[in-house]
């Protein structure tokens, strides 16, 4: 059955034009005001996210984080106030989720990389998993990324999707927050930037605060 909170088609290509503007446009400012949007609201995931550097190498890592980013943005846009806050026990739930999923539908691991996920999911955020799903073929055809960090990134993707299903259809729901954010963990100018580059706060996300 559909999620009550299934993500539109026209949402979910809005999401795509806007990154893919800000992309073409190199709007250092708008992006870092993103990403330091991600960092207040969800720390969690971005920490998340993040940690697939220490396993998996920085290009990894930042596709990770990319397409994290990018999941987060599909659940926002046009919603009325601000999304849960994923905590880290979320995700995670949200995690069993995607094993169980993934466990009770056979041969799906001999599938191609961007075809890598269950039916049960694509019922419930079908317009999300098609353009993951698109994305991640094209990014592997053109060589943006390998096949081995798709399949790296794609299943800490999904569990990011399933984490915000889960919220917003209240069957896990995340930490309510207002429109304004202060409670967030507070990152020093001089402390690692929690996206996980490697420099410091000062001299990556922190750039444009």
């Amino acid at each position: 059955m559909p999620s009550p909170a299934v993500i539109s088609p026209e949402d979910v290509d809005r999401t795509i034009s806007a990154f893919t503007r800000l992309d073409q446009r190199g709007d250092k400012k708008a992006m870092n005001k993103l990403a330091g949007r991600l960092q207040r609201e969800q720390p969690h995931l971005l920490q998340y996210a993040a940690a697939i550097r220490t396993d998996h190498g920085d290009k990894a890592g930042e596709a990770a984080v990319f397409y994290a980013t990018l999941v987060w943005a599909m659940f926002d846009r046009e919603r009325e106030g601000t999304l849960p806050r994923i905590t880290a026990q979320n995700l995670t739930d949200a995690d069993a989720a995607i094993a169980a999923a993934h466990e009770a539908e056979a041969g799906l691991a001999e599938r191609q990389v961007h075809e890598r996920y269950a039916a049960a999911q694509a019922e419930a955020q079908p317009h999300v998993f098609a353009k993951l799903r698109e994305l991640l073929e094209e990014d592997v055809r053109e060589a943006a990324m390998t096949a081995e960090v798709a399949a790296t990134i794609f299943r800490p993707t999904q569990v990011a999707v399933e984490a915000f299903d889960a919220a917003l259809s209240g069957r896990r729901t995340g930490e309510r927050q207002g429109t304004v954010v202060n409670d967030a963990p507070k990152v020093g100018r001089n402390d690692a930037c929690p996206c996980g580059s490697g420099k410091k706060y000062k001299k990556c996300h922190g750039a444009a605060a």
